[in-house]
């Protein structure tokens, strides 16, 4: 089976600060390369990173010595850097899309997306909702109250076959869906949901990097 990865990393880091979030450290690591390095277990045919402009100098320094890695120029929006990633791929059978500042994936969560997407051909890592959640209308006022035992937060990787993924970004193009999965739904396409760990988290502020800090030192990881 052979395995692509797609890490993107074409945002601007602008809820972050001044410096790009993906080069802050994290136990002398920048969080970029544990995103990329947490796939290498599963000897991926490639990597490509879809990067800024402004990232890629940098990038191409810190992953010098990661095999059959390449860096693609990210798009306007998240969906349009992912396409370029994919246009990129060496017609793997599987490819696993994961966000860059998710640096803490756990191996075994990516196991099970992997096995889930070679058995249904779409799966996504998440965590099931612990807060209830209200929907809210433009007035403010609640509308539905859903039942939290079928709410799941959704994070990554998401796991695709890869000509179905390919397609679903060919037909979509120019359009600006929030995940991959979103736009496999919307083709009418079965997405399947493989639960993951609350530690996945995204870095978007300083105080999720310190999060993550916390977590990789006192080893929940």
């Amino acid at each position: 089976m052979k395995l692509s990865v797609i890490v993107t990393a074409g945002g601007t880091s602008s809820r972050y600060g001044n410096k790009n979030k993906l080069l802050e450290k994290i136990d002398n690591k920048e969080v970029i390369l544990y995103s990329i390095e947490a796939f290498l277990p599963f000897n991926p045919a490639e990597i490509i990173v879809s990067s800024s402009d402004s990232l890629k100098p940098e990038l191409e320094k810190l992953t010098k010595n990661i095999p059959d890695i390449k860096i693609v120029k990210g798009g306007n929006t998240r969906q349009a850097s992912i396409y370029n990633a994919l246009k990129v791929c060496k017609n793997p059978d599987i490819v696993a899309i994961h966000d860059a500042a998710r640096p803490l994936i756990k191996k075994e969560d990516i196991q099970k997306c992997i096995e889930k997407a070679i058995e249904k051909k779409a799966a996504i890592v998440a965590v099931r909702a612990v807060d209830t959640i209200k929907k809210v209308d433009e007035t403010g006022k609640i509308t539905e109250t859903p039942d939290r035992n079928t709410l799941w937060a959704v994070q990554t990787p998401q796991i695709f076959d890869y000509r179905l993924i390919f397609d679903a970004h060919k037909k979509l193009e120019g359009l600006s869906f929030s995940d991959d999965s979103g736009m496999i739904e919307y083709l009418g396409y079965d997405v399947y949901v493989t639960e993951g760990s609350y530690s996945n988290i995204k870095i978007t502020t300083k105080k999720d990097l310190f999060i993550a800090r916390e977590i990789i030192k006192n080893t929940i990881l």
